[in-house]
C-alpha cells in the first residue's frame, strides 16, 4: 500500500478495472507455470493493501487447479524501519504453517522495497518457508533496498513527489490504479 492515507489529487488513472483483472489473472498464471502447480504453495498477504490481491489470485488458482491453496495475512507494523509498535497489536491471520512452503507474499504496490522487507521479516518468525516469492500488482521503483519482485501486473515510473493508490471495490465496485500528486 502506497500512501493510501495521504491526500492528493487524483492525476491520472492507469489501470482500469479490465487492466487489473488482466494483470492478476497474469500473476497467477505466471506463479502456476514458475512452481510447477499449486502443490505446496500458500498465498501470504501483506495487509492491507495485498488482501484483495491475494484472494482474488487463490480464488483464480482454485478455478485453473481445482484445489485451495492456503491463504493468509500479515502484519508487517512491529517490523517496520520507520516507525516502532507493540508486537502486541500484531493482527496476523495465518492458520497454517509456512514451514517448507514455497510462500508468495502479494501487496499492491512495491516502491522502497521496505514494506517486502518487513514482510520477509514478519514471516521468518513464523517459520522456515522452502522460499519466499514476491507478488505486486503495481512496482513504482525508488527502491531503496535491493528487493525486486517475482511477479508484477504493471511497471510505473513515477516521481517520488506522487504517489500511487490502487482501489479494489470502488465505487459501483470498479477497480482501478490511480496516480496522485
Amino acid at each position: 500500500m502506497d500512501n493510501i492515507n495521504r491526500p492528493g489529487t487524483e492525476k491520472a488513472v492507469i489501470m482500469d478495472g479490465n487492466a487489473v483483472g488482466r494483470a492478476i489473472a497474469r500473476i497467477t498464471y505466471e506463479i502456476l507455470e514458475r512452481n510447477k502447480g499449486s502443490d505446496n504453495l500458500c498465498i501470504i498477504a501483506i495487509m492491507s493493501g495485498g488482501l484483495n490481491i491475494a484472494s482474488r489470485i487463490c480464488a483464480k488458482i482454485n478455478e485453473l487447479e481445482n484445489t485451495a491453496v492456503p491463504c493468509g495475512a500479515l502484519d508487517i507494523t512491529a517490523y517496520r524501519d520507520d516507525e516502532r509498535h507493540s508486537p502486541d497489536c500484531d493482527k496476523t491471520c495465518i492458520d497454517f504453517d509456512v514451514t517448507g512452503k514455497k510462500v508468495i507474499i502479494v501487496d499492491d504496490v512495491i516502491f522502497t522495497g521496505r514494506s517486502a522487507r518487513a514482510a520477509i521479516d514478519a514471516l521468518m518468525k513464523r517459520g522456515r518457508p522452502q522460499c519466499i516469492q514476491l507478488a505486486v500488482l503495481v512496482d513504482r521503483g525508488h527502491r531503496e533496498l535491493p528487493i525486486r519482485p517475482d511477479y508484477v501486473g504493471k511497471n510505473v515510473p513515477t516521481s517520488r513527489d506522487e504517489s500511487v493508490k490502487v482501489i479494489m471495490g470502488g465505487e459501483n465496485n470498479a477497480d482501478k490504479v490511480v496516480i496522485l500528486e
